[in-house]
C-alpha cells in the first residue's frame, strides 16, 4: 500500500495509569514511539503529535491543568497526619484547580503507613485558601486520592469552623474526633461565599451508612470493621451537631449523592455551597479538548484499566464520545473488555500493556512507559499505512502483539 503523503495530527489525551505514570509521562512516552515510527516510515510529511494530558477531577487535576496552559502555585500545607508537605494548585487567571492527592492524600502519609482515623483534611482546606487568596472566579475541588474519613471536617477547620467537645474544648480534626464533636462555630471566610465552587467528581455515595464513606472507602484506608463502625458513628454525630447550630438542610446535603466522596470531602464542599459536576465532561471542557481535538486526525486515550467502569463513564468512555468521526484509539494497563466491547466506548482498538508483557507493569514506571513506546511505534506504523483511517480490517486483533517482554 502508498504510504500517505499527507501530515497527520495525533492528538493524545490520556489519563494517569494509576501507580504507574501521570498522564503527562503516559503522554509522552506514546509521543516518543509515535515519532520514531514516523520517521522509519519515511512519511514525507510525519506525524505531528498534539499531547493533552487529561483528569477527571481525581489526583492528577492539577498536573493536567498545567500541562494545559495553567500556571502552577506552589504551596506548604499540612499532610494527612499533619507534617508539613509541598503541595501545588493551578491557576489561569479565573479558575483555580485544588486537589486532595497532592495536599492531605494517600501517597502523602509518612512510611506509606495507613492512619484511618487520625489522617485529616486541613491541608486540602489550607490549599483552598491559597487559591481564595488569589481572588479566581471559581476554584474546582478534585477529591480523589484522600487518606482520610474525617467528614471534610479537617478541610472545615482550615475554613474558618471551630469544633468542640462537650467541655468547650477545641478538637483536632480527624476521623477519631468526630464522635466527640459537640458543638460547631460556623464562621466560614467570606471569600468562600463569593467564589463558585465546582466539585469535578462522579462519585455518587453519600457520606453515612451501608453505601458512605466510611463503609465503602474506609477499607481502602486501612479500617477495620471496627473502624468502620466508628467512623459512620462518628459521621452521624458530626451531621447532628452541624444542624444542632444551625445548618440548614445538613441532613439532606449528607444523603446527596457523592457526600461520601474523599472521604466525606464532598460533604463539606457542600456545606460551602459548592455544586457537583461530572468529573470527566468538566475537565474535557475545562481543558479545551473540543478545540484540540478538532484539528486532529486521530485521537488516542487510555487509562489504568479499560473495563466496565469505563464503560459507565469514565474519562476514556467521554474522550470517545467527543472524538466524532475521527479514529479513536484505547491504550490501559490491562483490558478486560473483549474485542467486541470496544465500539460501545466507542473505540476502534485497544492497546494493553498486559499484553505485551508477563510482568506486572502496574507498580513499574519504566516497564510501562517502555511498552507505551513500543505501543506508541505500532500506532505510528499504522497511522502511515493507513493515513489515520479506521484499520479495522488490516490492523490485527490487538491481542497479539508479537514477542512478549519478560
Amino acid at each position: 500500500m502508498t504510504a500517505v503523503t499527507t501530515a497527520k495530527t495525533v492528538l493524545i489525551a490520556p489519563d494517569k495509569f494509576k501507580g504507574s505514570l501521570t498522564a503527562v509521562e503516559v503522554a509522552e512516552a506514546l509521543a516518543a514511539g509515535i515519532r520514531s515510527a514516523a520517521g522509519a516510515t519515511g512519511m514525507p510529511a510525519g506525524v505531528r503529535c498534539e499531547l493533552l494530558p487529561l483528569a477527571d477531577g481525581g489526583d492528577g487535576s492539577v498536573d493536567a491543568a498545567v500541562a494545559a496552559g495553567f500556571t502552577r502555585r506552589s504551596c506548604t500545607v499540612s499532610g494527612p497526619t499533619g507534617q508539613p508537605v509541598q503541595a501545588s494548585i493551578a491557576f489561569d487567571g479565573v479558575t483555580a484547580v485544588v486537589e486532595v492527592a497532592n495536599t492531605c492524600g494517600l501517597g502523602l502519609l509518612p512510611h506509606g503507613t495507613l492512619e484511618p482515623l487520625d489522617a485529616s483534611s486541613r491541608g486540602f482546606g489550607e490549599a483552598v485558601l491559597v487559591a481564595l487568596s488569589l481572588n479566581p472566579a471559581r476554584i474546582v475541588l478534585a477529591l480523589g486520592g484522600s487518606a482520610s474519613t474525617d467528614g471534610g471536617m479537617g478541610m472545615l477547620t482550615a475554613l474558618g469552623f471551630t469544633f468542640r467537645d462537650s467541655h468547650g474544648h477545641i478538637l483536632t480534626a480527624s476521623g477519631r474526633t468526630m464522635k466527640a464533636v459537640s458543638s460547631v462555630d460556623i464562621r466560614p471566610l467570606p471569600e468562600v461565599a463569593g467564589t463558585e465552587l465546582v466539585v469535578a467528581s462522579d462519585v455518587s455515595n453519600p457520606l453515612a451508612g451501608p453505601n458512605g464513606a466510611p463503609a465503602v472507602f474506609g477499607p481502602q484506608k486501612g479500617a477495620t470493621a471496627a473502624d468502620v463502625a466508628a467512623l459512620d458513628q462518628g459521621m452521624g454525630n458530626l451531621v447532628a451537631a452541624l444542624a444542632q447550630d444551625g445548618t440548614s438542610s445538613v441532613a439532606e446535603l449528607a444523603a446527596h449523592p457523592g457526600a461520601g466522596s474523599a472521604g466525606g470531602i464532598g460533604f463539606a464542599c457542600l456545606l460551602l455551597g459548592a455544586h457537583q459536576v461530572s468529573g470527566a465532561d468538566y475537565f474535557l471542557d475545562l481543558l479545551d479538548f473540543d478545540a484540540r481535538r478538532e484539528p486532529c486526525d486521530v485521537v488516542i486515550t487510555g487509562e489504568g484499566s479499560i473495563d466496565e467502569q469505563t464503560l459507565a463513564g469514565k474519562l476514556p468512555a467521554a474522550v470517545a464520545r467527543r472524538s466524532g468521526n475521527r479514529m479513536v484509539l484505547g491504550v490501559a494497563g490491562r483490558s478486560l473488555l473483549p474485542r467486541e466491547r470496544w465500539a460501545d466506548l466507542p473505540l476502534d482498538r485497544v492497546y494493553a500493556l498486559a499484553d505485551y508483557t508477563e510482568l506486572d507493569s502496574s507498580r513499574d514506571p519504566e516497564l510501562s512507559a517502555a511498552l507505551l513506546r513500543r505501543i506508541g511505534w505500532e500506532i505510528g506504523q499504522d497511522i502511515g499505512q493507513y493515513g489515520g483511517r479506521h484499520p479495522a480490517e488490516s490492523a490485527g486483533t490487538g491481542g497479539s502483539p508479537g514477542a512478549a517482554v519478560r
